[in-house]
């Protein structure tokens, strides 16, 4: 399965959201309704899922489903 899916996949479930409607471009706070909470828990997710480790200093600059992907393809 493609990092893109996967990620789609867990934001969907983690947010509540239709899969169709989480794409590269959304943002994760603005246009998908995740809240601080909601970014940590999917982080931890993330982290877990993919055997990555997400610094701070890098979780900042996530923004959109793409940022997601690109650290995660990146580690």
């Amino acid at each position: 399965m493609a990092t893109l899916d996967k990620v789609r996949e867990m934001i969907s479930e983690q947010l509540n959201k239709p899969l169709d409607e989480i794409t590269e471009e959304k943002d994760i706070v603005k246009d998908l309704g995740a809240d601080s909470l909601d970014v940590v828990e999917m982080l931890m997710s993330l982290e877990e899922t993919f055997g990555i480790t997400v610094p701070d200093e890098e979780a900042v600059n996530i923004h959109t489903v793409k940022d997601i992907v690109t650290l995660i393809d990146n580690k």
